[in-house]
């Protein structure tokens, strides 16, 4: 069975979210810095390292300061 990498960053920012959701009622209310903290997780864990990016560069994907060989 194969589970899509949308599904898994679903799943991820939801886990992430009620961890710190769990963690800032732990004194009975939930203040409004609180709540940008979840929210800021939960698109933390969305964020640009769960998309695929599509195929590497020609560098293959080790950044512009590659020696090529023999050199």
């Amino acid at each position: 069975m194969r589970i899509s990498s949308i599904a898994k960053s679903i799943v991820a920012g939801l886990a992430a979210g009620a961890t710190a959701a769990v963690t800032a009622v732990q004194d009975g209310a939930l203040t409004t810095g609180e709540g940008v903290t979840i929210a800021l997780v939960v698109l933390g864990a969305w964020g640009p390292g769960t998309c695929d990016t599509g195929p590497l560069p020609p560098s293959g994907g080790r950044g512009p300061f590659v020696v090529p060989a023999g050199g």
